[in-house]
This record gives structure tokens, sequence and C-alpha cells, in this order.
């Protein structure tokens, strides 16, 4: 176990201005509080923590950071409290003691609706300061560390937790080194037959060609040097998850992966790099398409380097990367290396401070602006998971603004990136110049110029075409609006109609007098409550005129002699019925002079946002006359006028709305109906009527047998038919059959 004086001279090592006192009483703080508290693997506890200081100290961060590393524990499993260490050692580094202690406690594997909550709270803790998350980091990497000596039952769990969170969290920071160890300690853990495999392959690989390495880095320094440039080449072997995850990735087998080894080239400034770049491309033959320039275009996490394929020495694929010292800290690093760095000199500065101007962390700061916008707890998870494992694609607008995108983002993902309004507006996309589907995968550098339009809303299907957060949680906003907008606007109309068969002046000021009663903050969520059916449109006219008597009489009945549905209300609400019982004609619902009862809503079909069925029992088709229910929290239902099922609501007059059909002849749709069908026990019979509706283009849903009988069969036929003339032929057709005994139409 590190001693005190050692901690202190690794710090002091990088930062001669360390505060040797607050380093030495968090020590002895520690200590004293974990006492004889033991882990697993049977060590004293306070080796932990310790260990945990020791990596930062890897990472050369402020020695606040150090002290928050050894107390990281103490409030969460010894006696300590948050008071007394805000006294001990000041407020701020309390602070993030107690973030620490918070994150602890969060399970990040639990049911889906908790982890996400947790998630949430993980984000909001580590946002709130760089340092809560690069001790948090530190901590998990040493436990992954000693994984082995937990119970095997929570192995997977930690494994799990650490694979799917922290692992990507790190590499969003930059930090490659310690996400790589952290994935590959938790692959090993979760399938440890694909671990021991690779893991045997490259010993395998390693023993063949075990002077390769040394050979292509003496080779490649020698041909730098003849060329008067001064480099470090220095090989590396693919980690095995990262060589299990491409294999997966691409489907394909060990033999096939041309990369498992390569080099890394470092120089001293970044005009270097493009010249060791030249000198390489001049001396050995490129492999096409795999070179990536990430110093002119760097990731988001920061990282800047030069990556490049060459067929080198002994015909063998070689992947380089080039980059300069500082670019090669960062790479390794992450935020904890670009925060401190400045001047040329690593060590010792307040991260915290310098963090703001990190673009690793601006992901992180916009991810947790999402959680502002409404989502809810699963959908920002599963959003924001999606962004952690993309490697990402950088394209720019026409301008030449460059946006950087998770790989496999599309148009719609781009309009969003830029900004929300655009994405709002967006109907089309031109990629290279070239019009293309908004479903387009973008690629690394695909110039997009997206095509507007005022009258655009985004379509609720975008968000399965998007793949980012920011893209799908406007989306969705803005498909919730939307759908709030036509409840406002169908409660507009149930109220209006109330109000006008009341004879009761209808106005917004008195709507806006009654929004305490009916627990509404504004007359638009008063409006869109009415239109779901939360709140009836006669409860608002009472209390928006409490002289107001309900003189409604519902008289149930047959369709009268002359066509009329023998419903009487007090403000004469009826429908007219043609004598057959059916009508070709398109037309609204209409009152007994004949004048329109008022504008009625258009029924397009299931395509629209309020949600809109069909009635259960016989269903409706265009040139029926339809009325629509309003169940609430559901929509619409419509049924025909004719239908028997409308007498269950005869004295629920204020779920009964206005419908016509508008149809759209450029897009036509089905509509479902059902008949009912008597035809002859023989062989072939089901086959006939399949075959009459199949060739009248009819689309049969469901057949049920009702009943068998020896010699005749009655069944139901659920179909789908453009319209009334349509169903009516089907019909006709099908009575002409010597096998049918009778057809009729259904009205549920």
């Amino acid at each position: 176990m590190m001693r005190q004086y050692e901690l202190v001279e690794r710090v002091t090592r990088y930062n001669p201005d360390a505060d040797e006192a607050l380093l030495n009483k968090a020590y002895v703080y520690a200590m004293q509080k974990h006492g004889s508290q033991m882990r697993a693997s049977g060590d004293p506890y306070f080796s932990h923590p310790l260990e945990v200081a020791a990596i930062l100290t890897d990472l050369r961060l402020d020695d606040a950071t150090i002290a928050v590393a050894l107390l990281h524990d103490t409030i969460e499993d010894t006696d300590a409290t948050r008071t007394e260490i805000d006294s001990l050692f000041g407020e701020e580094i309390g602070k993030l003691v107690d973030g620490l202690t918070k994150i602890k406690r969060l399970d990040l594997v639990s049911q889906k609706a908790k982890q996400a909550e947790n998630f949430r709270k993980l984000l909001l803790a580590i946002a709130d300061d760089v340092r809560v998350l690069l001790v948090k980091l530190a901590d998990r990497l040493h436990n992954m560390r000693t994984l082995g000596h937990m119970p095997e039952h929570k192995r997977g769990r930690i494994a799990e937790e650490t694979m799917e969170i922290y692992a990507p969290l790190a590499g969003r920071m930059g930090m490659h080194d310690m996400r790589e160890e952290l994935e590959d300690i938790s692959f090993r853990t979760l399938n440890p037959e694909a671990y021991e495999t690779i893991t045997e392959r490259l010993a395998d690989l390693r023993e063949r060609n075990r002077d390769l390495i040394a050979s292509i880095e003496q080779t490649l320094t020698e041909r730098l040097s003849d060329r008067g440039m001064a480099a470090l080449v220095k090989g590396r072997e693919k980690r095995p998850y990262s060589i299990f995850r491409k294999m997966q990735r691409k489907a394909i087998g060990f033999e096939q992966l041309s990369d498992i080894y390569g080099f890394r080239v470092t120089v001293g400034t970044m005009e270097a790099c493009y010249r060791v770049l030249g000198v390489i491309h001049t001396t050995w033959p490129t492999v096409p398409g795999r070179f990536k320039d990430y110093i002119s275009t760097p990731k988001q996490n920061d990282y800047k380097s030069i990556h490049t394929t060459i067929v080198g020495p002994s015909r063998q694929r070689v992947e380089l990367q080039i980059r300069t010292i500082t670019m090669d800290r960062i790479a390794e690093y992450g935020i904890a290396a670009h925060a401190l760095y400045k001047d040329g000199e690593f060590g010792g500065r307040n991260i915290a401070r310098h963090s703001e101007d990190c673009r690793a962390f601006e992901w992180l700061r916009r991810t947790t602006e999402l959680l502002a916008q409404g989502d809810t707890p699963e959908e920002f998870l599963e959003n924001t998971k999606l962004e952690l494992f993309h490697d990402q694609v950088f394209c720019f607008t026409p301008k030449g603004r460059l946006i950087a995108l998770p790989r496999g983002a599309t148009p719609i993902d781009f309009a969003y990136a830029v900004h929300t309004g655009i994405g709002n507006t967006c109907v089309g996309c031109k990629v290279n110049g070239k019009i293309m589907p908004l479903v387009t995968e973008l690629h690394n550098g695909d110039e997009v110029d997206i095509i507007r339009s005022q009258s655009q809303t985004p379509p609720p299907a975008w968000e399965a075409i998007a793949v980012t957060g920011k893209a799908r949680a406007a989306i969705r906003r803005a498909t919730r609006e939307s759908v709030r907008k036509q409840y406002g606007a169908l409660g507009e109309h149930i109220l209006k109609r109330a109000f006008d068969r009341a004879s009761k002046v209808y106005s917004e000021d008195l709507l806006e007098a009654v929004l305490n009663e009916h627990s509404v903050s504004s007359v638009a969520d008063l409006l869109a409550a009415v239109g779901r059916g939360d709140i009836t449109a006669q409860n608002v006219l009472k209390s928006a005129h409490p002289d107001y008597q309900d003189e409604r009489v519902a008289v149930p009945g047959p369709p009268s002699e002359e066509g009329w549905f023998g419903l009487k209300q007090g403000y004469g609400l009826k429908f007219r019925i043609p004598p057959s019982g059916l009508s070709d004609e398109s037309a609204n619902v209409s009152s007994p002079d004949g004048d329109a009862s008022g504008p009625a809503l258009p029924i397009r079909g299931l395509s629209g946002d309020i949600p809109v069925s069909f009635a259960p029992d016989g269903g409706a088709v265009p040139g029926d006359r339809i009325v629509g229910i309003l169940t609430p929290s559901e929509g619409l239902t419509i049924y025909p006028i004719q239908s028997p099922s409308l007498k269950e609501f005869d004295d629920q007059t204020e779920r009964w709305v206005d419908v016509r059909w508008d149809i759209d002849i450029n897009n036509p749709e089905r509509f479902p109906a059902r008949l009912d069908i008597s035809a002859a026990n023989e062989p072939g019979s089901l086959a006939a009527i399949a075959q009459i509706i199949g060739e009248n283009s009819g689309n049969i849903d469901n057949v049920k047998m009702v009943q068998r009988a020896p010699d005749f069969h009655q069944m139901v036929i659920d179909l789908e038919v453009w319209d009334l003339k349509h169903l009516n032929r089907i019909i006709n057709q099908l009575r002409t059959k010597p096998n049918v005994s009778s057809v009729s139409r259904v009205n549920g």
C-alpha cells in the first residue's frame, strides 16, 4: 500500500506548488475513518481510495481532486458527515465528495424506469463539476481491476454497468486508454469464452510475428530520419474487445482483420505531422479509403490525429497514427490532459476552471440540457446511450460549417444539429448537390443542404429514422405540440357548438375566468382537454354560464318512416338517414332543416395525429353518412349514422362530433367494412367468395365461421374497401353466386 509521503511525492513531481498540507490531512483523515474496514480481497479498505488517488496522479490532476479521491468513500462507508468534511476541507471538496456519494448509491442496471432516472442523476452530478466524473471513472477502474475478488453473482452486474455506462463515458471524454481497459475487463467477465479465444489467437499471432513490430518500428524510424524527420515510432496491438467488436460489426473472421497491429508516430509540431505523412505516402503505397484527418477536423472529444494505412515492409498492411506530443496526451487522457495543458506544460492546475473550453465536456453539457426538454427518463436513457456508442461522421453546411454527427445519422439529424427550427421545417435535402431521400445515411465529407417549408411539421415517423437524441427529442416535442393543437381545434369546435346550441355567448374571456375551476393553466390547455374528452363541454358551459339549465331529453327508437334517427336533444341535433339506409354521396351531418350543423371535422382514415378508429363491429366507409363519438383519452370512433350502437350514446350528447369524409384522390386508402354471408356447405364455397372479393380488389382481414349446419355455413368477413360504391359492387356480385344464399352488411 502506498505510503503518505509517496503519494505527496507523486503529486509534487508534476505540480511543485501542490498543497501538501491538504494531501496529508486527507490521507490521515481517510485512513482513520476507514480504520479496520477490509475489502473483499482481504486488503485494508483504505487501499482502494489510495489506488484511486494514484490513478488520478497518472492523469496529473490538481491536489483538490486527489484529496477528493482519498475522501470519496468516507460519507458512504464511515461515520463521516458532509458537515465535518466541509469544516475540515472546505465546502468545494465537501460538495464533490457528496456528489460521489450520491452516484455510488445509483443502480444503473436496475429495471428500466429506475435505471433511466438514475442515469439522469448521474449525468447531472458529473456535469456540475468534471472532477466528479474523473474521480468516479478512476474509482470504477480500480474496482474493475479487483473484480475477481467480488462474489460471482455480482461480477456480471458490475461488468454490465461498466460496459453500458462508464466505458462509453470515458470514451466520450477522450480517455481512450481508460475506456479500453474498462471494456476489456468487462468483456472478459461477460463473455469469457470469446475473450479467451481472441487472447489465444493474439498470442499465436504474436509468436509468429515476434520480430515484426520491432522491424517495422526500425524501418519507419530510419526512413523518417533519412528525410530529416525526428519522430518516435511505437507499435501497439489491438485489444481483445476492440477486435471482437470489429469482427461483429463487419461480420468478418479474425484472419480477415488487417489492423491488429498499428503504429503511432509522434512528432513535435502540427506541421511536422503533415511532413511525416508526405514521407510515408511517397515511400509506401497507400490503401484507398483508409485516410482520415482528425487534425483539421477534430472529433468532438478533442481527439486529433492523422490516420492512414499503407502496404509496408513484407507487404503487410500497416495502420499509422501521426500526432504531436500534445495530441498524444489528449488522445490518452482526454479531458484531463486538455484541461491541464497550458503553455506546453502539464500539471496540477484546477481542472474545473479549464474544462469550460473543452469540446469533450461540451457534449456532456449539451446532453444534460435535454433533461429540461420534457423527455421521459426511458427516452432520455435510450437516446443518450445511442450517442455514447456511436462513432462520428463529419458533414458540412453549404456555407462550410462543420457538423459532427453519430455514424448512421441522416439529413434529419443534420437539420436538427444545425438548429431545431431547421429540423422542424425540413421537407427535403440535397447531399453533395443531389436531391436525396431524408433516410439517406450520411458519410464523412458530405455537404448537406436542407430544403425547408414553413408549413411543414415533422411527422412522428421521423423519430424512428433519427439517430441523435437531440433530433428525437425535438421530433417528439413537435409531435406533442401538433397533437395538442389538433385536440385544441377539436375542443374549440365542440365548445362553440355546445354554446351555440344553448344560445349562450362563447368567448375566450369567459374561458379564462373558469381555468382554475378546471385545473388548467391556459385557454389552450382547456380546449385541448375538451378535445381529448378529459373535460366535457357541458361542464365548461355550466361553469362559464352558471344560469344554464341542461334540458336535454333522449328519446331512443328506430328510424322513422321519414328516415330520421329517433333522437331528440335540447338543441335539436338530428341526423338524416336516406330511406335506403345507405348513400353514395359524401355529405356533412345535417340538421332537420337541411342546413349543416356547423363546420365538420375532416376524417381521412388513420393517418392523422388525433387517434381515429372505426366502429368495431362493422366499420365505416366513404359514402356513409358518419358521426364521431369522442372517447376520453382515446380519440374519435367513427360510426355510420345507421349504426344501432349509437343508441348507447343518446344521453351523452357532449361526446357527439360532426365529422365528414376528406378523401385524398391522389392517395387512396382502404376502410373497414363487415359482411354477414350465408353460403352452401360444399367444397369450394369459401374459395368462390374469396375469389369474388379478390377480383374486385377487396382485401380480406378476417373470416369467422359463426354457425355450421349440414347444408349451410354462416360466416362473418371483415374486409377493406375503397368506398361505398366499391362495397356495394362486391355485395352485388356475391349475391349472384349460386352457392351464396344471402349477403348483408353488418352495421355495428
